[in-house]
C-alpha cells in the first residue's frame, strides 16, 4: 500500500512539472533585444517602417546576434528580414507564450533579438525581468541582459528616422 502511494505521488509530481510553465532559468546569461515591429499601414510596413527596418542592422551593429524570433505576423517577419539577409540568419517564428523562457533556454549566453507587438513585448519584458517600460514605440528598442544571481541590466536604444 506504501508503494503504491509513493509510485502514485511520484508520477503526479512528474506530471506536474511536465505540465508547468517553462520559466526563464535562473542561470542563463542571454542578451535579449526586443524591438516593436516597425511603422505600418494596415497589416504591413509602410514606407517609413520599410526604411526603418532597413536602419536595423546599423542600430544593432554593436551585438553578436546569434538568432532572430518573432511571431509569425507579417509586419513582424518585414521588420526582421533586412536584419536576417544583413546577418545571413534565419528569422525563427516561435510562439509569443513564454517566449522569454523559450529564447533564453537556446541561448543560455548568448543575444537574440525578438521582433514583436505591443502585447508581447510587455509580456516578454515582465517575464525577463525588466525594468520601466517596455518598448512601444517605433523605433524603440530594449535590451536586457540577463546576468548572475538573478541581475538584469536594462539598455534602451532607437532606430532613427
Amino acid at each position: 500500500m506504501i508503494r503504491r502511494a509513493f509510485l502514485t505521488g511520484l508520477t503526479m509530481c512528474t506530471l506536474l512539472a511536465a505540465c508547468t510553465p517553462q520559466s526563464v532559468p535562473y542561470s542563463a546569461r542571454t542578451t535579449v533585444i526586443l524591438v516593436r515591429h516597425a511603422d505600418r499601414t494596415g497589416e504591413i510596413l509602410n514606407t517609413r517602417g520599410l526604411a526603418r527596418a532597413a536602419l536595423l542592422p546599423q542600430a544593432l551593429a554593436d551585438y553578436e546576434l546569434d538568432a532572430i524570433y518573432s511571431p509569425d505576423i507579417a509586419r513582424n517577419l518585414q521588420t526582421a528580414e533586412p536584419l536576417s539577409k544583413a546577418l545571413d540568419l534565419p528569422v525563427t517564428i516561435i510562439p509569443k507564450e513564454r517566449a522569454g523562457a523559450t529564447m533564453t533556454r537556446a541561448h543560455p549566453e548568448g543575444t537574440v533579438i525578438w521582433i514583436g507587438n505591443k502585447g508581447n513585448l510587455r509580456t516578454i519584458w515582465a517575464e525577463l525581468g525588466g525594468t520601466g517600460e517596455a518598448p512601444q514605440a517605433y523605433g524603440e528598442i530594449g535590451v536586457i541582459t540577463l546576468q548572475s544571481m538573478g541581475r538584469r541590466q536594462v539598455t534602451r536604444l532607437t532606430v532613427g528616422l
